[in-house]
């Protein structure tokens, strides 16, 4: 049965977060808001659930998942950064961008970009994610939430509770979501690359 959360979008309930955090750990899938859309997760180094986000929106292993993490020290965790990436990533983090970086050990070899050994990873700007990163003490994978045969993510927790009702293990719902996914910037050459141009805006930044 899938369990909704009815979450403050910035002041989330401590009580259900950590609930949510415990579903995580246990294999589950989650539902979770973002600043850009709500995202499908789960636990990174749990096989059976990446399966199952891979299977529910018709993934194959060439699709990579984002690692959606709660602060930069946890991307360096991951990802190789020199100077000037770890420069240009603390300018623009949190926020709805996806930076592609050359993946270190940490990173599970299976989650790598098969010919480059790059990684996805963001750091989003939402309370609810934040908090419920925060609580499991990792990072998550996670992919938009774009069903097969749609163009646009879910927007809303209704929604999802009617179309995904016992295929995910929670929702947590708090409130409307946009329907754009994160802007992808390639950040692996000299100069950053937008990749796919989404919510996170680009005006203001240099070498682009």
């Amino acid at each position: 049965m899938t369990q909704r959360f009815e979450l403050h979008p910035t002041h989330p309930q401590p009580r259900l977060i950590r609930q949510a955090a415990v579903i995580l750990g246990e294999g589950g899938l989650v539902v979770m808001p973002t600043d850009a859309c709500y995202v499908l997760a789960c636990r990174l180094d749990d096989k059976d659930a990446v399966e199952r986000l891979r299977a529910l929106r018709n993934l194959d292993e060439k699709h990579l998942l984002t690692l959606v993490c709660r602060d930069l020290k946890e991307v360096s965790t991951y990802a190789q950064l020199d100077n000037r990436q770890y420069r240009f990533l603390r300018d623009w983090t949190p926020g709805a961008y996806t930076f592609v970086l050359p993946a270190t050990k940490e990173v599970p070899r299976r989650l790598w970009h098969p010919s480059r050994k790059t990684v996805g990873l963001r750091v989003p700007d939402h309370p609810v994610a934040l908090q419920l990163l925060a609580e499991h003490g990792a990072p998550v994978l996670a992919t938009s939430l774009i069903l097969p045969g749609d163009d646009e993510p879910i927007t809303d927790a209704d929604d999802a509770m009617k179309r995904l009702a016992k295929r995910v293990d929670v929702v947590l719902d708090a409130g409307s979501q946009g329907f754009e996914p994160t802007t992808v910037i390639d950040m692996t050459g000299d100069t950053p690359v937008v990749v796919r141009a989404g919510r996170g805006p680009i005006d203001r930044m240099t070498g682009l």
